[in-house]
């Protein structure tokens, strides 16, 4: 090894590298660039430091939760994370920019400043567009992820290796909104309601669309009902008001489902609970550490646990403490977070959020069936948490260096994809594998079921262009008519392109039927693609909640269900699905595999290898830092996927 460092000197220190993400890898990967020998290092971070983030950021202390990560302050070029480096490394040139990388300064041009790229991204769309910038500025990327005791680095080089996007990659599974609001048979479902229905109803911004259901049946008897239930009166007692919801959500509109008999032929007929049948008419007093809760000036501190001398995060609370800490959790938003109704959102590291969404979801899952589980369970399936392992991220980061290197000296023959296991296979906790040749079909000509008398083209950009393709600033073309534009748009332009968006397809300026073939371009990422428009007239609503089907895009690949419990992450509403990534032992997630038809490091005993890791289980797994897929398949069953 000291014979080969003397040839890197020159090549790391006249590099110039961007690393994008500064959390649980970026951390450790900062630290090992400058201690190896790189001056001249940017980074883009958009997060500000979270007590969460200490136990495996190691640059950040106590003092620094609440500050940027990479922030410049108003005197002079300066971060946190650049701070820490400095100290142990001094005169070496840190660039921070507290941003989105997905922001338009950061372009093509911006790219090809560098000479590597090198990702500790948290989400698939930020990883998708840093890959497609890559390949349009030619500039080489280096992956990683990590989650426990797993993680992953792999190489994109363009033309040279395969890109980020040509092999399938998992997205977050989704849910029919009816399977959540009407028959969840999982604890994840609850979690889902709770979290993105019912918290964003009560507490989030109430111009939002919603698919709860917020209207009694007796509307027509009771003037009062007439409106939206969920709306507190001036002069409703919070108490008043919080059993008002209580026995609407969890008992009348459990009896309204309950009037569907067809629904619950072959299905387990929940209950209806109402407040009076758990709760005696008066709550029970708080014990004495209600004064000095309530007397916080911190938000994020106040707890319905403490007002209700409830500590152990670890117990699993019966039907009427879950109850009681539904109200009191309501009662303390409403008379300690006034002022935050109606922008609220869920955060992991808001207490009293994360003790709503529990009792929420709990007393849900008491109706239908569903086991119970405690805060720190539920708080884990909400903030979509898998605990890091500090040791992991360092060895990847080391990793990353390594690759980094690599590609530093066009060293293509010693190109790894490397593969941290939490179990040895032939002695090697390290799995190095050779990295795939480019995808042939990757950007080729696509092809989209859809009915195109009812679709509109807000639909096609929002759930085809944007969430499957991950462009950010479309152009849509039928020939040499421009649809659609987003971005730097002409006054003029923008009230017709409002217009076509709520047109359906067969109904815009130029048509779009069967038959079709649109150009859909992305300036900002130089991403260019056509679809060849098909018209289908009805959907499996279960199965393509859409209403429309791409085809030849990657897609994930399933995998048979299982019994696994599954852990959902923070999901969003549409008009047909929910989406819930799911983090443990899922039952049905995409997979990437790190030996399909690549070569160990050690081709010799290949077959061996092989065989071994055939025993492994299917993983997909996602940190709330960094993510990662892992599989070790049957590489029989892949290749055939493959052809």
């Amino acid at each position: 090894m000291a014979s080969t460092l003397p040839h890197f000197t020159a090549d790391i220190k006249g590099a110039k590298v961007l690393m994008v993400g500064a959390g649980g890898i970026g951390c450790e990967l900062l630290k090992t660039l400058a201690l190896s020998g790189f001056s001249d290092i940017h980074i883009i971070d958009m997060d500000t430091i979270e007590v969460s983030n200490l136990n495996r950021q190691f640059l950040f202390r106590q003092s620094h939760v609440g500050q940027s990560k990479a922030k410049p302050s108003d005197e002079v070029l300066n971060q946190v994370a650049r701070d820490a480096v400095l100290k142990f490394r001094p005169g070496i040139s840190i660039t921070p920019y507290h941003a989105n990388v997905k922001d338009p300064d950061f372009n093509v041009d911006f790219f090809k400043e560098f000479n590597v790229v090198l990702n500790g991204l948290d989400n698939l769309d930020a990883r998708r567009h840093v890959n497609r910038l890559c390949l349009a500025a030619n500039v080489p990327l280096v992956e990683s992820g990590t989650t426990g005791f797993l993680g992953q680095v792999t190489v994109h080089v363009k033309g040279k290796t395969e890109c980020y996007e040509c092999q399938p990659k998992p997205a977050p599974k989704t849910y029919p909104v009816c399977t959540i609001t009407s028959t969840p048979s999982k604890f994840v479902h609850c979690i889902v309601w709770a979290k993105d229905l019912l918290f964003a109803k009560l507490l989030g911004d109430k111009n939002q669309e919603n698919d709860l259901n917020v209207r009694s049946s007796d509307a027509a008897s009771s003037s009062e009902n007439v409106k939206d239930v969920f709306e507190r009166r001036k002069d409703e007692d919070i108490e008043e008001y919080g059993r008002k919801i209580f026995d609407h959500v969890f008992g009348y509109n459990i009896e309204l489902a309950l009037s569907n008999e067809e629904t619950w032929k072959s299905r387990t007929r929940p209950k209806p609970i109402y407040s009076k049948d758990v709760l005696s008419e008066e709550l029970a007093p708080q014990n004495g550490n209600v004064a000095n809760n309530h007397a916080s000036d911190d938000g994020l501190s106040v707890s319905a646990m403490a007002s209700l001398g409830m500590k152990n995060l670890q117990d699993i609370w019966s039907v009427k403490e879950n109850s009681r800490i539904f109200l009191e959790a309501l009662r303390l938003f409403f008379t300690k977070r006034e002022k935050e109704i109606g922008n609220l959102s869920f955060d992991k590291d808001d207490q009293l959020a994360v003790e709503f969404v529990t009792a929420a979801a709990n007393i849900r899952a008491a109706s239908f069936g569903i086991p119970l589980h405690n805060l720190f369970e539920a708080k884990g399936i909400a903030g979509n948490i898998v605990h890091a392992v500090a040791t992991t991220n360092a060895v990847i980061a080391g990793l990353i260096v390594i690759e980094a290197m690599k590609v530093l000296r066009n060293d293509i023959q010693s190109y790894r994809m490397t593969y941290c296991l939490e179990h040895p296979s032939r002695n090697m906790l390290l799995m190095p594998v050779e990295p795939f040749e480019p995808n042939k079909s990757c950007y080729t000509p696509l092809s989209l079921e859809v009915n195109t008398n009812h679709s509109k083209l807000k639909d096609l950009v929002e759930k085809i262009v944007k969430a499957k393709l991950g462009m950010d600033l479309p152009l849509i073309m039928n020939a040499s008519s421009l649809l659609y534009e987003a971005g730097d748009v002409e006054d003029d332009m923008v009230p017709i392109y409002e217009a076509n968006l709520e047109k359906v397809l067969s109904e815009l300026p130029s048509p779009v039927t069967g038959g079709t073939m649109l150009t859909v371009e992305d300036y900002q990422q130089e991403l260019k693609c056509n679809i060849n428009i098909k018209h289908r007239e009805e959907f499996d609503e279960e199965k393509e909640p859409d209403g429309m089907v791409l085809l030849g895009w990657t897609q994930p690949v399933s995998v048979p269900e299982s019994k696994d419990k599954s852990v959902g992450n923070g999901a969003s509403t549409s008009d047909a699905t929910i989406a819930a990534a799911e983090s443990e032992k899922d039952d049905e997630i995409g997979i990437v595999s790190p030996l399909k038809k690549r070569k160990l490091h050690d081709d010799s005993d290949v077959s061996k290898a092989v065989a071994e890791t055939k025993n492994h289980k299917q993983l997909q797994v996602i940190d709330d830092e960094d993510d990662l897929v892992v599989l070790e398949d049957n590489l029989d069953g892949f290749k055939k996927r493959r052809l």
